[in-house]
């Protein structure tokens, strides 16, 4: 393996769904890293149908968390960032009911650019569930058209959250089950 790839490697492994935060402010700048990241993620037939919103204000986090039954570390989270599927965009060809396959493709992303730049996030869901996605709708003033899919908290992390060992080469299958 060359050096690139261990890196790669390295990031992946060490990714971790972080719930604690200091409340330290995640700058703009990181954010459109963050942001430009999940933009890159790959697209069903390339049709890029989705939207993000990043959020920074104390109060807007604080209102998402309280409405949200699994995101009460946006009380001190730095920001976040609302994936969301924008059904304006025309995904003809076979793609009509992949927008959140690359909603997830673009939250995982996020996730790792996190992890990378040695902040904390964590994907919390917000699609397939109308109670959420009508919380959040409500809070960002999304258009009809616009779906919010996942919540990324973002922050600077306490320490507290550690990677997990998921492999498990039970899991594995050669050639054939």
């Amino acid at each position: 393996m060359t050096g690139k790839t261990t890196i790669v490697l390295e990031n992946i492994f060490s990714r971790k769904s972080v719930r604690n935060f200091t409340g330290e402010v995640v700058t703009k700048a990181c954010l459109l890293a963050l942001l430009k990241a999940g933009m890159a993620a790959p697209s069903a037939r390339n049709r890029q149908p989705l939207a993000f919103v990043a959020v920074t204000e104390r109060g807007l986090l604080e209102a998402l968390g309280t409405g949200l039954p699994y995101t009460k570390m946006l009380f001190r989270a730095g920001a976040c960032i609302v994936v969301c599927g924008d059904s304006k965009v025309d995904l003809q060809q076979g793609a009509m009911d992949l927008w959140y396959q690359d909603a997830s493709a673009a939250t995982e992303n996020i996730l790792l650019a996190a992890e990378g730049m040695e902040l904390g996030a964590v994907w919390s869901a917000l699609y397939p569930y109308p109670e959420r996605e009508n919380h959040v709708r409500k809070l960002l003033k999304l258009p009809p058209d616009v779906s919010p899919f996942s919540i990324v908290p973002i922050g600077h992390p306490t320490g507290q959250d550690l990677p997990k060992d998921k492999f498990r080469a039970e899991k594995i299958h050669w050639e054939t089950w």
